[in-house]
């Protein structure tokens, strides 16, 4: 494993039965990065975590992080990163500073300043019994104890949940910081937008399978956008359609609007050969169309 390598899964594979819930899951995150790992409800992600942290044990594959295996050294890996499960549970009869300094002492000590600075910033009442607080609180208290200890990889299953949205950006930002820092982050989330704010990389996986791995703005490029153009004369469409990645052209007086997926630089030389660009406007696919393209499937069922 070298040296650049944070967290590294090698044909990761969990089947319950007959469901195949993870299926040759092969992953490389290098140092440093925010991992987005994209799915709805069911597709694996929690599955993934679970694995990977060593919660349940893989039907087959490896997985390693910090250049340690999962296996061989939990509880060593368990003192180098942040996690926050999905399903975070934590002693409704604590207050949330009784929480953080049992995890702190589990820790050997954490700094309380920077403690209080993930406080201020999260807006929670740590003086509160963690059964009294609302759900989004307690996340917020799970969250503290995931970066409290300036972790070198964070790993969270829907961090995100609970939370307003203020909030929300607070941690898309607390995020950053980390991942700026040197921090290493597999965040697993359906929720799109946080992806697209915070994350460099993408992995979307379906039924259990990783479909593709890509940088967020390589997604963003492939992605099919609406371009309107408004020209000096009414335009034949078919001067359009002969652009490759153009689909869906519509003519309306002088204005000519269409699908399009390839080279701006293309489309534009084709319009003006043949008229005056008098403007355009161009509407980019936003992540959630870009993962509704990759998640459609209509032979297998969830």
């Amino acid at each position: 494993m070298d040296d650049q390598t944070a967290i590294r899964t090698e044909g990761l594979t969990k089947y319950y039965g007959k469901v195949h819930a993870l299926e040759d899951l092969d992953l490389e995150i290098p140092v440093g990065e925010v991992f987005g790992f994209l799915g709805p409800n069911g597709a694996g992600k929690t599955t993934t975590i679970r694995t990977m942290m060593d919660e349940i044990r893989p039907t087959k594959g490896r997985a390693s992080i910090l250049g340690m295996d999962t296996h061989e050294k939990s509880v060593e890996i368990r003192r180098h990163i942040g996690y926050l499960p999905g399903d975070l549970a934590l002693y409704p009869n604590l207050t949330g500073k009784d929480i953080l300094t049992y995890f702190a002492n589990l820790r050997r000590g954490v700094d309380w300043s920077y403690v209080e600075t993930l406080r201020a910033r999260l807006d929670v009442d740590l003086s509160q019994k963690v059964g009294n607080l609302s759900s989004g609180n307690r996340q917020k208290v799970g969250l503290i104890q995931a970066f409290m200890s300036k972790p070198k990889a964070l790993i969270m299953d829907e961090p995100s949940s609970g939370l307003d949205p203020l909030i929300q950006r607070e941690l898309q930002k607390m995020m950053r910081e980390a991942a700026d820092e040197g921090c290493t982050v597999f965040l697993s989330s359906h929720t799109l937008s946080e992806v697209q704010r915070v994350a460099d990389r993408v992995g979307i996986i379906r039924h259990g399978h990783l479909i593709t791995v890509e940088a967020v703005s390589t997604l963003r490029s492939k992605a099919m956008r609406r371009v309107e153009l408004e020209l000096d004369v009414t335009a034949d469409p078919r001067v359009f359609e002969a652009v490759p990645g153009v689909s869906d052209v519509d003519v309306e007086n002088h204005r000519v609007s269409m699908s399009f997926g390839g080279d701006m630089g293309a489309l534009l030389k084709a319009a003006a050969e043949h008229y005056a660009v008098i403007d355009i406007s161009s509407q980019e696919a936003d992540l959630e169309e870009i993962f509704l393209t990759y998640y459609r499937d209509e032979k297998v069922t969830a």
